[in-house]
This record gives C-alpha cells, structure tokens and sequence, in this order.
C-alpha cells in the first residue's frame, strides 16, 4: 500500500495506490489509485498538506499503519512548499515503518503528459514549472520518461528555442506563452499524486532519495551583521 504526496507546484496533493505494478496488473493482480486529494494553494502547504493526506488515506479505508511505501516530490521547488512536503513524508514513513522514496516532481508531470495521450511515448517533451522571479523549473525528455536535460532554472527566454518548441506540460506555459511555442500537452499544469504514485509504482527506477531540489537559495535569508552607521 503506497501514499504520494507531493508540494512542488501549486498543488498540495496525495495520493493512495494498492501497489500492484503495471506487469502484475496485466496478470490479473489488481493495481489502482484508490483515492486522491488535492488542493489549489500554493502559499499555504503548512496548513493543507495534514488534512489532504488524511482525507485520501480515509477515502481509500487505509490505515497509516497499512501504508507500507511513502513517496515524495522532491522538486525542483519553492523552499517552504518542498519542505513541508519532504518533512511529512519523512515523518510518516518513520511513524509507520514504511520505505520512504522520492521521486523528481517534473518524471511526475512528464509521466502525466505521456499518460494523457497528449504526447507520444517517443516523442520529446519539455516540462516546464513556475519557480516565481520571472523564471521556470525545467527538464528536457528524449522518449520515455528519460531525461536528458534538468532539472534547471532560468528565464524561459533563455532556453534554446529549439526547447521551447517541443511539446510542453507545466504552469511555465502557461506564464509564458509567448516563449514556449510548442503545442501544450497534459492533464494539468500542476503535479497530481495520482500521477506521482502510478510512476512510482510502474517506474521504479525514477525512485531516488529524498533530498530536496532546490536549485537555488531561498527567497528569505539570515539577517547579516548590522552595519554601523555612527563614526
């Protein structure tokens, strides 16, 4: 029994999968997402991300002693948002027992795009997130779900144009229409768990460990020492 969550994006989102992977499905094991919760709110993932996770858990009738993997987005991300994410996984895996992984939040949207059917498995695909100061989280796919460029962050304008004229899931296309000129592909411009899950479930060589993409320093810093303004 494996929950996702995920707060790399505007979503606070989660997710509960029975586990069975794709190839046992095919032999007649059942595998499916059993529930999923989401919330719109980027600024508030402190306050949503404990209710969402257990409103899915109790939608699937599962127990978080039942829960035997725990999967995070680890990013790329605004600072406040990934940490609340990671820290709740790492928490509930150590309070359960569970194996705890990660996986990078743009596989997810990727993953999400090729599953919409908007994309072909063999087609290149660009997946493009807001990271706010006028500049995108982004990651360069070849087929598949390999990817051969990013994660990264910068201007959309500064991306190859031969990048911004790929297919293209993400908020950033959405921002930034006039730079991605590639048509847009997927189910939504946010991670969904679901998604996340399915992923990790069929996928599991995109798991890693959970330490956080950042990319960059957060907005907030440490003050410095004051500087003295008296002679």
């Amino acid at each position: 029994m494996l929950l996702a969550l995920d707060t790399s994006t505007a979503a606070v989102t989660a997710a509960v999968h029975s586990g069975a992977p794709a190839v046992e499905e095919a032999a007649g094991v059942p595998g499916e997402v059993l529930a999923v919760r989401t919330v719109v709110d980027a600024r508030a993932a402190g306050e949503q991300l404990a209710p969402v996770v257990e409103q899915a858990l109790a939608e699937a009738g599962v127990g978080v002693d039942e829960v035997t993997d725990v999967v995070v987005g680890t990013g790329p991300g605004p600072f406040t948002g990934l940490r609340v994410g990671i820290a709740t996984a790492r928490v509930l895996a150590l309070t359960s027992g569970a194996r705890l992984h990660g996986v990078c939040s743009l596989d997810a949207l990727a993953a999400a795009a090729r599953e919409a059917g908007g994309v072909a498995a063999d087609e290149p695909l660009l997946v493009a997130t807001d990271a706010r100061r006028k500049e995108v989280y982004w990651a360069h796919y070849a087929s598949g779900l390999q990817r051969v460029a990013g994660p990264e962050v910068g201007r959309a304008a500064d991306l190859p144009a031969a990048l911004r004229a790929l297919p293209v899931v993400g908020a950033g296309a959405g921002l930034y229409p006039e730079e991605f000129t590639g048509r847009r592909v997927g189910a939504g411009p946010d991670v969904d768990a679901a998604a996340l899950a399915r992923l990790a479930v069929d996928h599991p060589e995109c798991l890693t460990g959970t330490e956080p993409l950042y990319l960059r320093r957060p907005d907030s810093q440490t003050p410095g020492q004051r500087k003295r303004v008296l002679l």
